[in-house]
């Protein structure tokens, strides 16, 4: 499929569906032609978010183990096949509610692609907790402890990320926590002081899409803004991790600008907490976080709230 072939209907349909938060109810895929306009565009997005997390891994020098891919809840597919960019060589397993949504899926990876939901040794989660009921997630938390990894990519909402740091809570006993967390302790977004926070960040998109008018179009016709890109996420592995030194501290969310400071989010094992970063004390490193090319690992040493030195963890 084309730009020229997208139903337009169709994706207007699912978006809706999206927003109501009524696509877990029943089956929304009607027809191929659904699958093909929404890989075309909604799962770019779900892609980018992908290739977040995977450039996070390979600079923490993460590998995944050997072994098959179970990219549970496939949709079109998107998933598998942004995994494979970056561990390619593995064999992948796709299940979905939808059996057109799997033939769909298979049929864009080829290969050694096939279907069914038997535990693997690594699991892949997509935008999956906003379609469950929470009679469903004890099963999905069954199939979680069975696999080694567990790579799951969410919605960056509220909401969203919250049921996430659930499913952390549940399973950080059995898995260690690779990413983003730089520590096995409980979620410091669970503290009384941040319960209206949210662990999330933000994904680029590839630069073309801001030149190219199919995507100004879709932007347009989906209510989305192209320059934001909100994903929270998980990444759990059974296997023995390097720890990451003890002042590491994972950047959540925007930083926000006062006059003179800003006021930056960290968590580590002591708990998620704003801090300042004052451009008098660290005038570089506040003109990188103000021009957005700061990595979200980063080593801090702090007095009190105040950050007085800091550099990237990488």
């Amino acid at each position: 499929m084309n730009w020229d072939e997208i139903d337009w209907s169709a994706l207007e349909r699912l978006r809706a569906g999206f927003i109501a938060g009524s696509a877990g109810v029943t089956d929304y895929w009607r027809r191929e032609s659904d699958l093909a306009s929404y890989d075309l565009t909604f799962a770019q997005r779900i892609g980018w978010k992908w290739d977040y997390v995977f450039r996070e891994l390979q600079q923490r020098d993460w590998q995944p183990p050997a072994g098959t891919i179970l990219d549970w809840g496939c949709g079109s597919g998107i998933a598998g096949r942004a995994f494979l960019q970056y561990f390619p060589g593995h064999a992948v397993q796709l299940w979905d509610r939808s059996t057109l949504a799997m033939r769909f899926a298979v049929s864009r990876l080829g290969g050694n692609a096939t279907t069914g939901q038997q535990p693997c040794p690594m699991l892949l989660l997509s935008h999956v907790l906003t379609e469950l009921s929470d009679a469903q997630v004890p099963a999905l938390l069954e199939l979680c402890r069975a696999a080694t990894t567990i790579l799951w990519v969410e919605p960056g909402t509220f909401t969203a990320s919250r049921r996430l740091i659930a499913m952390r809570e549940q399973l950080r006993d059995s898995h260690q926590v690779v990413a983003p967390c730089v520590h096995r302790q409980a979620c410091g977004m669970l503290a009384e002081a941040n319960a209206r926070h949210w662990c999330h960040f933000f994904a680029p998109s590839p630069p073309e899409v801001f030149t190219d008018g199919n995507w100004a179009r879709f932007a347009k016709a989906a209510g989305v803004d192209l320059r934001s890109l909100p994903v929270s996420y998980l990444v759990l592995d059974s296997r023995p991790q390097p720890e990451l030194p003890a002042s590491a501290v994972r950047v959540i969310g925007p930083a926000r600008f006062r006059k003179g400071h800003l006021l930056v989010t960290g968590c580590d094992a002591t708990g998620a907490q704003e801090c300042r970063l004052t451009k008098r004390v660290l005038p570089e490193q506040f003109n990188r976080f103000r021009k957005g090319q700061t990595g979200t690992l980063q080593i801090w040493q702090r007095t009190g709230d105040e950050i007085i030195e800091s550099q990237p963890a990488q």
